[in-house]
């Protein structure tokens, strides 16, 4: 089993860390592994971060600089450099634990599926809003909708690709600066044939950010997720029906919300949930999403990779 590790990034020289935990990682047995790492900066910012790290590890690391500040097009550069049985996804803030990518290939064989979703679990730091940490409301859990696991997310993600018959699928560039790529991807995958699964032993993990320690924040990712999940919906009478469905369900949260006022941790679930639910009744409109993306560095200084 050959595996290709796409790791895209954007001015984080932390991606060095990231590599370090996959160099550590326990590695399937049988499996050989490549780390291609995609820098989508203007300027080829990370390729000597990559290379000293390579050079570090010992690992098969294949640096491809492409420019565009765009996360789509960074993602389709790793496809088309991707040339294994299997494709596994991260982003260049997370550390691995050491089973992440044997829970992956584990579950993908005893369940037959063609990708296969585990966890990224948020650090968070002393100062963090005790609200905030006790509603872990940072960590992202592959879930299914019923017994149905309908589609996933690229921060923790393995993928059939060597013989698959969506070789040719790339993400879409329109969704590239607002994000939300990985969802419709994943559900445009599910109509071609894929099926999918979680495996719960999976683990990566990432620091939260102060900046991203806000209730606004937390808002807004939950708005574009809401968006995003409105890619399941393909048709106008599909997305009218998901669009009154999702009206429904956010008047209902909002009015939790105010039942839960005085717990801050009730009252932030409360109120992610129906602005998430807002955020797909927007997505049925097809509106606008906010640029996310590249638009500036993140704002929350970083410690140099060592």
């Amino acid at each position: 089993m050959k595996i290709d590790i796409c790791l895209c990034t954007f001015r984080r020289p932390q991606v060095a860390d990231t590599i370090r935990s996959i160099a550590r990682a326990d590695v399937p047995t049988g499996a050989s592994l490549r780390v291609i790492v995609i820098d989508n900066d203007d300027t080829p910012s990370a390729k000597g971060v990559v290379a000293d790290v390579a050079e570090e590890t010992g690992l098969n690391v294949l640096y491809r600089h492409v420019p565009g500040a765009n996360i789509s097009i960074a993602r389709n550069g790793g496809l088309e450099a991707a040339t294994a049985d299997w494709i596994a996804f991260l982003d260049d803030d997370e550390i691995v634990e050491p089973d992440w990518l044997t829970a992956l290939v584990d579950c993908a064989q005893a369940t037959d599926a063609d990708a296969v979703f585990g966890h990224s679990r948020a650090n968070y730091s002393p100062d963090a809003p005790d609200w905030i940490v006790e509603g872990d409301f940072h960590s992202q859990f592959a879930a299914p909708r019923g017994e149905v696991v309908e589609t996933g997310h690229t921060c923790n993600a393995l993928l059939r690709w060597g013989d698959a018959p969506w070789r040719d699928q790339r993400f879409e560039i329109e969704r590239g600066r607002s994000g939300g790529e990985d969802t419709e991807f994943f559900f445009r995958l599910r109509r071609m044939g894929a099926r999918y699964a979680i495996a719960d032993g999976s683990i990566v993990r990432e620091d939260v950010p102060p900046a991203r320690l806000t209730l606004s924040w937390l808002m807004r990712r939950r708005y574009r997720i809401g968006q995003s999940y409105a890619a399941v919906a393909t048709g106008g009478a599909a997305r009218i029906k998901l669009f009154g469905t999702a009206a429904i369900k956010a008047a209902y949260c909002y009015i939790r919300a105010v039942l839960s006022w005085p717990v801050m941790a009730k009252r932030a679930f409360w109120l992610m949930r129906g602005t998430m639910h807002t955020g797909v009744c927007a997505g049925c409109l097809r509106l606008r999403q906010s640029v996310l993306y590249g638009a500036a560095v993140d704002p929350t200084p970083k410690e140099p990779a060592k």
